[in-house]
């Protein structure tokens, strides 16, 4: 028998998930994203799960706040038998988790327990893991705790980026949560507790996250610029004597074996095809960047018409000095 079921997503990981549930025998019966935001320039940032669900016909529902008496309503009114939920960005309260039949499961871009929260891949590279994956889980009302229905795992390659693994990751989701639905449907799937002894946690992202500390290890420097892509993007700053300093957004990043006595990010190398820096332990070659207001540059390129010098200085803000 087909389930009635509700989606809550929002962005591009979503996505895969959403668009694999409408080539089951299963019925969408509402769509929960949000709202419609207004950038710079009065320009409204494309929501793709909108998107699917206008070609698809399916009841669309924006609310501020899906907790509210009034969304709950709406949602009662759907008589969903399960909420499928992926990158939705609110919090499902315990009234609403009430409402479908078998409640609400998740798709999470990490092996639960490790990484509860809003940046899972970002702080999966930030810590070196060579391996992560996805779980589908029963949704309770503390934060990605609900007992685990199933899990895919999958390596990180060694350049990979957030926004490359989260890609590959919502691919991976939707085969997954088909089949966890299919077996909910069943009444086959099991219920893993989470082990709290092995919870870590993965905070959202700032902006200000994106700063390069040159004193850390070269190696973690190289892991921070892949995590920060696409966002917040790692930034530095290129300070020369008489200049005003150049903020520079690192893409591509070498960390290397040479080394010199002097302060973490300090230029050591700086001749026509190459760009190096000291770190606290290491050193890093800097291999392309954006500098501000620019186009994304190789650094030999920028080598070639600019004047770096070696004792010039990357620091993580023009007041920092350091």
């Amino acid at each position: 028998m087909a389930l009635r079921l509700v989606m809550m997503g929002t962005g591009n990981f979503a996505l895969p998930t959403l668009r694999g549930l409408y080539g089951t025998q299963h019925e969408i019966v509402g769509l929960f994203t949000q709202p419609d935001r207004t950038g710079r320039g009065h320009h409204h940032h494309r929501n793709p799960l909108k998107e699917a669900g206008l070609e698809h016909h399916t009841p669309l529902f924006q609310p501020q706040d899906v907790n509210t008496p009034e969304s709950l309503d709406e949602l009662r009114r759907l008589n969903a038998d399960l909420c499928v939920v992926a990158a939705y960005g609110q919090i499902l309260s315990a009234d609403l988790l009430r409402v479908p039949k078998l409640g609400a499961v998740n798709v999470h871009a990490s092996l639960l327990p490790k990484y509860r929260g809003a940046a899972p891949v970002q702080h999966a590279i930030l810590k070196g893991e060579t391996e992560t994956g996805l779980t589908i889980f029963q949704i309770e009302p503390k934060l990605d705790a609900g007992p685990i229905l199933g899990i895919e795992t999958t390596k990180i390659g060694p350049k990979e980026t957030s926004g490359e693994l989260e890609h590959r990751l919502a691919e991976l989701a939707a085969p997954l949560m088909l089949q966890i639905v299919d077996q909910l449907e069943a009444g086959t799937v099991d219920h893993i507790s989470q082990d709290p002894q092995q919870v870590t946690r993965a905070p959202r992202l700032r902006k200000s996250s994106g700063a390069v500390d040159w004193t850390k290890p070269a190696d973690a420097i190289g892991r921070h610029v892949r995590a920060m892509q696409p966002w917040p993007s790692a930034f530095t700053f290129l300070e020369q004597a008489g200049k005003k300093p150049l903020r520079l957004i690192l893409l591509d990043v070498e960390p290397g074996g040479l080394s010199e006595n002097v302060e973490p990010g300090t230029v050591i190398s700086a001749d026509q095809d190459r760009l190096i820096v000291q770190t606290g332990k290491g050193s890093i070659e800097i291999l392309q960047f954006l500098p501000e207001g620019k186009r994304a540059i190789l650094a030999a390129e920028f080598m070639h018409g600019h004047a770096v010098q070696v004792g010039d200085r990357l620091i993580p803000s023009p007041a920092s000095g350091a």
